[in-house]
């Protein structure tokens, strides 16, 4: 089981950091624009509308499941920190 969780953290991280790169950005305007210029081509039809809520509802969750899968760890850090902290007369 442990060996599953970490492929599964293994590909979110790759993936959090993909995501978050600056040419995923680029990408993404591109690929609104891409969108909303299909739209007419399509003459904003059921299924092009059907297509796209469809698409952006799959990437939407997807993202969401990296999300938390790599914030599940930030208490338990925050925790360690702060107790490094306390016990550092410096601090």
């Amino acid at each position: 089981m442990s060996q599953n969780k970490s492929v599964f953290n293994k590909i979110s991280a790759k993936i959090t950091s993909v995501a978050g790169s600056p040419v995923a950005s680029i990408v993404s305007i591109i690929i609104i624009i891409f969108c909303d210029a299909s739209g007419p081509i399509f003459h904003f039809s059921d299924t092009w509308q059907l297509g796209i809520n469809t698409i952006t509802t799959i990437i939407t969750f997807l993202m969401l499941i990296v999300i938390y899968t790599q914030n599940k760890d930030i208490i338990p850090r925050h925790l360690k920190l702060n107790e490094l902290i306390a016990c550092n007369e410096n601090a």
